[in-house]
């Protein structure tokens, strides 16, 4: 199983547009199941002091983990720029399927990152900041991540991703991916 993650929680953003043209685009070129996370829509009742504990997780929090992180044996996540960033929702989101079944998380599967940001560089910091965590956490990275850059220029008045350059670079980035 493949799980996208559209790694910001922001209402609106532009992440969920790209992170659901990678799952459409992985639909189609993959055997297996994929399925889309986006933090936009998680639930905010895991976010408490006492979530760094197994007993005293939440239950929506298990659950997404249970469909989501556990069976996964490979991720895409689509992260904007955030102050020369990832996200901290994607940081906290991690930090939290950690307490519950450390090992089997992240450890041994694969992933592969999507920067996007409205500037030049694609969110390369983050990117790279993103890699250092899930090697932290034993997760093998695909080598080939893909900058999107100018991300307003590229997504049609229905919130399409229109451009041809960037819709064959995330279809050569998926094949990838299925291979890897």
């Amino acid at each position: 199983m493949i799980t996208v993650i559209a790694g910001t929680n922001r209402k609106g953003s532009e992440t969920a547009h790209f992170a659901k043209h990678v799952f459409d685009v992985l639909k189609e070129e993959s055997k297996g199941e994929v399925k889309l996370l986006d933090m936009q829509d998680l639930p905010h009742d895991w976010f408490h002091n006492a979530m760094y504990a197994a007993d005293t997780q939440s239950d929506s929090l298990t659950k997404i983990q249970d469909d989501c992180i556990l069976p996964a044996e490979k991720f895409v996540f689509v992260i904007p720029e955030y102050n020369g960033g990832f996200p901290g929702v994607v940081k906290l989101f991690i930090d939290a399927c950690s307490v519950r079944n450390y090992a089997d998380n992240f450890k041994g599967k694969k992933a592969a990152i999507i920067g996007i940001a409205a500037g030049r560089a694609g969110n390369l910091r983050g990117m790279e900041h993103l890699t250092g965590v899930l090697n932290y956490l034993g997760t093998t990275i695909m080598p080939n991540r893909l900058p999107i850059s100018s991300i307003g220029k590229l997504l049609d008045e229905d919130k399409n991703v229109k451009d041809t350059d960037t819709i064959k670079a995330i279809k050569d980035f998926a094949d990838s991916l299925v291979k890897f």
